[in-house]
């Protein structure tokens, strides 16, 4: 039986090791430490308990239940390892090469059986991308990309290509999660002025033009990313040109499409313009949240029907996590930003902590749905080098600095299968930690001399937008009932008379002759009577004081007036009593 916490895999120059998972945190004897610089790559299997790491001569692979060594091939280049969900297959990638004479070279894709380690069968693999085939999660299923085409191999059996999916330059496919029936999601390119599509097909129905359970298709898309929720009911694809071509961003265009698999598609409209740095499904697979808008970056999360839930406003971040039961989302900004992030309860919407972990370059939730690791890797960032662990309230549990003559490439946690680690209730109080939480010290602004014994004026480059509930807004959208209409015309009305009691209250005191600048300011505001004739003997009064009011500032500037205007000026109090008379018996 696997261990109750993770373990956290840590490979850099120091060598590769293990170590426990909180509270304890010391190194593991799960796995021996293996030292020198040569580990260039690991992989736990889907549950956790087998693992297998390329030390630059073999590929080893133990059992993390009873650490017992289980295989060993020799492959010293093999740089992507990967287990089938299962457990069955191990799958081997080594960069592809020919020889100097243009002879095709030998096969660099290998897919071993676990149980007895022996080759199942070899592929030609040119590139990185998409190297891995990818298996159903009962391993009935599993499919590769070869030649523009999706080869399907059933029950692992990688001698008989069981069905194709053959579509004019596929570009990228992902199959669903979940179980039967299996689904795939295939992206084509566009080309000739042909728009680029995505369409979904449910295994094995391929042929034919309705064989297609939904398809979308958009122009600008470059590249795709397809993101299947955990259910299978739909995907998330966000459509990327590698040019903005209206010069306002230098990211290129993005756009975000929903496609269902009974057959609903949708532009994801999003209210702010910029980039879309991260799209991540919930758990619970009813919503989704988008990270996107040039800075400070606005955060969403939608519904099914591509309906804003909740808007968390502005602010630095380009990245969202959810947490493995969906219950806790963490908005964050790394990479060119601080690393500023927010912790949020989806449930309730309320803001658990707001942790900042600078120069961070990865971060992982652990499997039991509590604990965050963050971590600042080389080569992205070559200084600094070392990882923490988190509790999502804010506190540090655990830190770890790399000595400045060595450097932290990977770090990760143990993978568990869901449901292991149950979901506990939700606590905003910070939990109690031995490790100072450092705040990073804030670079006050540079201030000319000329102005440095003068007061600070608060100046920001952009108004942040605050979290907004957009449920009770979308309700307010909708036609108000009768009775609603009459119950907001009650209020309304109260209001009116309050204010109208207010103002008859405070008129005793006032003076017997207003100002007469003062007047029409606040006689503008009023409420209308209801009453056509008495509102239009109100707008006229209105206008004769303006225009008294004009010609006491020309007289002002030492203009001669002529008599009847002399006459008009006379007239102001006279007019000024009969508005406020008016206005009383509204």
């Amino acid at each position: 039986m696997a261990p109750s916490t993770p373990l956290l895999t840590v490979r850099g120059s120091e060598g590769l090791y293990m170590v426990n998972g909180p509270p304890h945190f010391t190194e593991s004897t799960v796995f021996p430490r293996e030292s020198g610089k040569n580990c260039k790559v690991y992989t736990f299997s889907k549950d956790g308990t087998l693992f297998a790491w390329g030390n630059g001569e073999k590929v080893n692979i133990i059992s993390v239940t009873n650490k017992g060594l289980l295989h060993s091939f020799d492959l010293p280049k093999a740089v992507c390892l990967e287990f089938s969900p299962k457990n069955t297959v191990l799958a081997t990638w080594q960069p592809y090469t020919t020889s100097k004479d243009g002879t095709a070279g030998i096969p660099n894709l290998q897919l071993y059986d676990v149980k007895t380690g022996t080759c199942l069968k070899s592929f030609i693999q040119k590139k990185t991308q998409n190297w891995c085939p990818s298996w159903s999660e009962d391993e009935t299923l599993c499919a590769r990309n070869v030649n523009n085409e999706v080869h399907f191999f059933e029950n692992n059996n990688f001698n008989t290509i069981a069905n194709k999916l053959h579509l004019q330059k596929i570009n990228d496919f992902v199959l669903s999660p979940g179980p039967q029936p299996y689904k795939v999601a295939v992206y084509v390119p566009g080309s000739k002025g042909a728009p680029s599509f995505v369409r979904l097909y449910q295994y094995p129905n391929f042929a034919g033009p309705h064989a297609a359970l939904a398809n979308k298709s958009f122009f600008k898309a470059d590249k795709v990313t397809m993101l299947w929720n955990k259910k299978a009911t739909a995907v998330l694809v966000i459509a990327s040109t590698d040019v903005d071509k209206t010069g306002a961003s230098y990211y290129g265009e993005q756009t975000l499409h929903y496609i269902a698999t009974n057959g609903e598609s949708a532009v994801v409209q999003l209210p702010k313009n910029g980039p879309i740095y991260d799209v991540v499904w919930n758990s619970s697979s009813t919503e989704f949240c988008v990270v996107y808008g040039f800075m400070p970056a606005k955060a969403t999360i939608f519904n099914l029907k591509c309906d804003p839930v909740f808007d968390f406003g502005t602010g630095p971040r380009n990245a969202a996590y959810y947490s493995p039961h969906g219950h806790i989302l963490v908005l964050a900004g790394f990479g060119n930003l601080r690393g500023q992030m927010e912790v949020w309860d989806v449930k309730n919407y309320k803001l658990i902590s707001k942790p900042v972990a600078s120069d961070s370059t990865y971060f992982a939730w652990c499997p039991d749905g509590e604990h965050i690791l963050t971590a600042t890797c080389a080569p992205r960032l070559r200084v600094n080098n070392g990882y923490k662990i988190w509790h999502y309230t804010g506190s540090i549990l655990h830190k770890c600095d790399v000595p400045s003559n060595a450097e932290l490439w990977q770090v990760s946690w143990q993978p568990f299968l869901d449901g292991i680690f149950p979901a506990k209730t939700i606590t905003y109080q910070a939990v109690p930690s031995e490790v100072p939480n450092e705040e990073p010290k804030v670079a006050t602004a540079y201030r000319p001399p000329a102005l440095r014994n003068k007061p600070i004026t608060n100046s920001k480059l952009h108004e942040e937008e605050p979290p907004q509930n957009m449920k009770s807004q979308s309700g307010n959208d909708k036609p108000l009932s009768k009775t609603a209409l009459k119950n907001q015309r009650k209020k309304h009305e109260a209001k009116k008379a309050a204010k109208q009691e207010a103002r008859s209250d405070r008129s005793p005191d006032l003076a017997p002759t207003p100002a007469p600048q003062s007047t029409p300011r606040n006689t503008i505001s009023q409420s209308i009577s209801g009453d056509p004739e008495i509102d239009k003997k109100i707008k006229n009064l209105k206008k004769k004081l303006k225009a008294i009011e004009q010609l006491k500032e020309q007289a002002a500037t030492g203009k001669q007036l002529e008599k009847n205007q002399l006459e008009k000026i006379q007239k102001e109090t006279a007019l000024l009593q009969e508005l406020e008379d008016l206005e009383l018996g509204i």
